[in-house]
């Protein structure tokens, strides 16, 4: 055996019927050009142990789809996962997710599997995405030995680039939620998470298409075009 073969962490085991499951998960649809409302979205929030996505755990998943234009509340999706070994600190806290909640969740490989299938093939809506991309990335890797395919877009990137007068630096889901007037009756709970920020993407896509922006492949393009310019601006 190599050293880098021993190195590798090793597979986790999984019986038949998760393997077949995994076996049937459709491939992530590349942005088309259907319209905003016509595409099927989800919209995720991830709870996790703390800011390090190759140290931190992901604690508990909320998402909700939004279709035919609107959020969907028969399809919703919230799981905690097991982790009895999780100590509690003031990142696990602010969740609500103490000992015991821990102690009583799914089995993280069931758990994510369950997520795998709400996704499908749409894709996902996060705030500050590349961070829960990159967490549930790992996730999915260390319980199931899968690849994370899904499409990402990340709300906090359309906010200020639909809205270029409005001047937030480094803004949060709260000023963003603030800025908008939206009524929000919880916070730090991922399902909770999930539908303020769903409630976002909706205002985003509303004003998208008032910029001639109506379909995914439209709106990544415009944001990679966005990106560009942001990183020539600061003269990087």
């Amino acid at each position: 055996m190599s050293l880098f073969a021993w190195l590798r962490p090793s597979a986790p085991e999984l019986d038949h019927a998760m393997r077949q499951r995994l076996a049937r998960l459709p491939k992530a649809a590349p942005l088309g050009v259907c319209t905003l409302r016509e595409q099927r979205w989800v919209v995720l929030d991830l709870e996790t142990s703390g800011l390090n996505p190759n140290r931190d755990q992901v604690l508990s998943v909320g998402a909700v789809a939004i279709e035919d234009g609107a959020i969907d509340f028969a399809q919703q999706f919230e799981r905690t996962l097991h982790r009895p070994l999780q100590k509690t600190n003031a990142s696990v806290l602010i969740h609500g997710l103490g000992p015991s909640a821990l102690a009583a969740g799914c089995d993280p490989a069931e758990a994510l599997l369950d997520l795998l299938d709400f996704i499908g093939n749409s894709p996902v809506l996060a705030f500050h995405a590349p961070f829960d991309q990159r967490m549930l990335a790992r996730a999915l890797k260390e319980s199931l030995g899968h690849r994370l395919q899904s499409h990402f877009l990340d709300v906090a990137e359309l906010a200020p680039m639909l809205n270029p007068d409005t001047v937030l630096r480094e803004a949060g889901l709260d000023d963003w939620v603030a800025r908008f007037g939206l009524q929000v009756e919880e916070r730090h709970h991922a399902s909770a998470d999930a539908l303020v920020t769903a409630e976002l993407a909706l205002i985003l896509f509303s004003q998208a298409r008032r910029q001639q922006l109506d379909s995914p492949l439209q709106l990544e393009q415009r944001l990679r075009g966005w990106r560009r310019r942001k990183v020539q601006s600061h003269g990087l």
